[in-house]
């Protein structure tokens, strides 16, 4: 598919709203997280932390102090050490990581699932930074070009457990994410995006 010269590449169909480009995956697609399955294996698995957009970086500095008491004591070190973000080899920017594997915002209940610190504090209303928006809307990644946003859906074999509850619930991912999307892009936005999905 090609926009105003930018060609987004994606095996389906694609559908447009504002400047977000939406895979067909987002509609078709089930899925709703299965912690009891997974444990939060995605804060933990993959090469970096989590992608962080550039108004998050004074977020997640200013949150910190809020967010540290929800930390465990190799998580404060690492970012103690790395700092509350890092940057890539590729210019982008994302969560430290504990060596090189889970994230260093992460901690492990009783039940051993990975959870975000960040929005454990937010939960307790210590903080107004939910999350990255990055996790918030997985499993949606999204791809920025200079005029628009791609929005795909990111299949993760650590995530199967997902699609099976999702399938069985019936839940499509557009459906499950719609807080996460709303946040990102508004009441609006959404409202337009299901009408063009379910007309």
């Amino acid at each position: 598919m090609i926009l105003a010269g930018v060609r987004i590449a994606n095996k389906g169909k694609m559908i447009l709203i504002g400047n977000a480009v939406i895979s067909d995956d987002i509609k078709e697609k089930f899925f709703v997280c299965n912690l009891e399955k997974c444990k939060g294996a995605c804060c933990v698995e993959g090469d970096l932390g989590a992608p962080l957009e550039d108004e998050e970086l004074t977020q997640i500095v200013e949150a910190y102090e809020a967010v540290k008491p929800y930390l465990t004591a190799e998580g404060i070190r690492e970012i103690e050490k790395q700092g509350h973000y890092i940057k890539d080899w590729e210019g982008d920017f994302s969560t430290p990581t504990i060596g090189g594997k889970e994230c260093a915002y992460a901690l492990r209940d009783d039940r051993g699932i990975l959870k975000c610190g960040i929005e454990q504090a937010y939960l307790n209303g210590k903080t107004t930074f939910q999350k990255p928006i990055s996790c918030h809307l997985y499993p949606i990644r999204l791809t920025k070009y200079d005029h628009y946003e791609a929005l795909n859906y990111d299949r993760w074999s650590i995530c199967s457990p997902a699609c099976s509850l999702g399938k069985e619930l019936n839940v499509p991912i557009y459906k499950f994410l719609k807080g996460a999307l709303i946040r990102k892009y508004g009441e609006a936005w959404y409202a337009e995006l299901v009408e063009e999905i379910e007309e």
